[in-house]
């Protein structure tokens, strides 16, 4: 069997913290090391502070067999990452003077000029390995201490990307006996989270390799299934072991799995049985019936619930009853299997989970199921959730009506 080699993910940038940026580097990074069979078990990200760093470094190796920074190799004062690297691991910075011919080498080849503080890109601490860039002017390095290696890369996507690929990890493969991680998701809707548990049992979901997890979405819940072996062959048939078991248990209320999606997989099956699509919407601009396509057989788009309100003659309807009414006429209107009404209000974005703001209602002959939100249509929230929920509803609710 394969090393345990277990990692951590440092991402350093104030502006990860002030919320001006996200931090997709790490979502990357732990992807490429699970696919190469390493445990990520923890993710932190600090600012551009030399102590903080350096502290966050100093406890990730006593937990972590491979640190990985990511972000603080640029030229600039609050590039810190080399300093804090060296703080950690007890060494001082060394100047490379090959290292800072090979970076005004880069600059001349992009046309640019090398300002004088580019040379404390080439202080690296002792004994570190140099990781060369070739796609950028932040060499990269890696440190062995005590018993763990912390390695640094740049923060700019491409640069990263490219290093982790390309040589980072061929290093890991070559320094220990890796395996593979491989990960299955199985999408569900039509149940809870709390009762896919249940119907899942401890059984499975507390199983060591392959692992079982829950993902809970609005509208569907995620079952992964994560094995790690030796080789791609041997995870496949350690997955399908599991899938098959959770298929028996569960395996009414799977609508796809990995890329599938639900929007495709209802298309499908409303084709397949000649079912169609009415749609009512007011205040979100049509964003269902784009995704629905040539399913809508009708659509009524209204520019605010007060809109809809006017053309039901329901002045003092709340949402809930509104997006019920307006389903219901759609269904006498015009006969669709499914009808689906939703009315957002225009100028609100958040408002208390109490607070009607958004309401979407689902009907499929008798059987109606509505649903309410404290977001209102200038939230970036309302348009996924609504999509996710509503058809989730639709698929299940067409699924029951087939069976019957």
């Amino acid at each position: 069997m394969s090393s345990q080699i277990n990692s951590e993910i440092i991402s350093i940038g104030t502006e990860i913290l002030l919320g001006e940026i996200t931090d997709t580097n790490s979502v990357y990074l732990a992807k490429a090391l699970r696919d190469v069979g390493i445990n990520v078990f923890y993710m932190t990200s600090v600012g551009d502070n030399r102590q903080r760093i350096a502290d966050s470094i100093r406890t990730a190796m006593k937990r972590s067999n491979l640190v990985i920074t990511c972000g603080g190799l640029g030229p600039t004062v609050d590039d810190m990452t080399r300093q804090a690297v060296a703080d950690a691991t007890d060494r001082e910075l060394v100047f490379h003077p090959l290292l800072f011919e090979q970076i005004a080498d880069r600059f001349k080849s992009f046309r640019a000029t090398m300002t004088e503080n580019n040379r404390q890109q080439a202080f690296l601490p002792a004994n570190a390995i140099t990781i060369e860039n070739p796609v950028g002017t932040a060499p990269s390095f890696a440190v062995g201490h005590q018993g763990s290696i912390v390695i640094s890369l740049p923060g700019v996507p491409r640069e990263m990307k490219f290093l982790m690929t390309e040589k980072v990890i061929p290093m890991l493969k070559e320094k220990f006996d890796l395996g593979i991680i491989k990960a299955r998701v199985l999408h569900t809707a039509g149940i809870g989270e709390s009762t896919l548990d249940d119907v899942i049992g401890r059984g499975l979901l507390e199983a060591s390799n392959p692992t079982v997890g829950l993902a809970a979405h609005n509208g569907q819940v995620d079952v992964r299934i994560t094995a790690k072996a030796d080789s791609e062959t041997e995870a496949d048939s350690m997955i399908a072991e599991y899938e098959a078991e959770l298929r028996q248990r569960i395996g009414k209320y799977v609508f796809g799995a990995d890329a599938e999606t639900l929007e495709d997989v209802l298309r499908l099956v409303l084709s397949e049985h000649g079912a169609s699509v009415a749609v009512a919407d007011a205040g979100l601009n049509g964003s269902l019936v784009a995704t629905l396509g040539a399913a809508v057989i009708t659509s009524a788009l209204y520019d605010s619930p007060d809109s809809l309100r006017t053309e039901l003659q329901m002045p003092e309807a709340s949402l809930r009853q509104l997006t019920e009414a307006a389903a219901a006429d759609l269904h006498e209107k015009t006969g669709a299997t499914i009808c689906i009404a939703v009315a957002s209000r225009p100028d609100v974005e958040e408002s208390a989970d109490s607070a009607e703001s958004t309401s979407v209602t689902v009907k499929l002959g008798e059987k109606i199921r509505s649903r309410v939100y404290g977001f209102g249509a200038k939230s970036e929230l309302v348009r996924s959730w609504i999509k996710t929920w509503s058809l989730a509803q639709s698929w299940w609710m067409l699924k029951e009506a087939m069976n019957e």
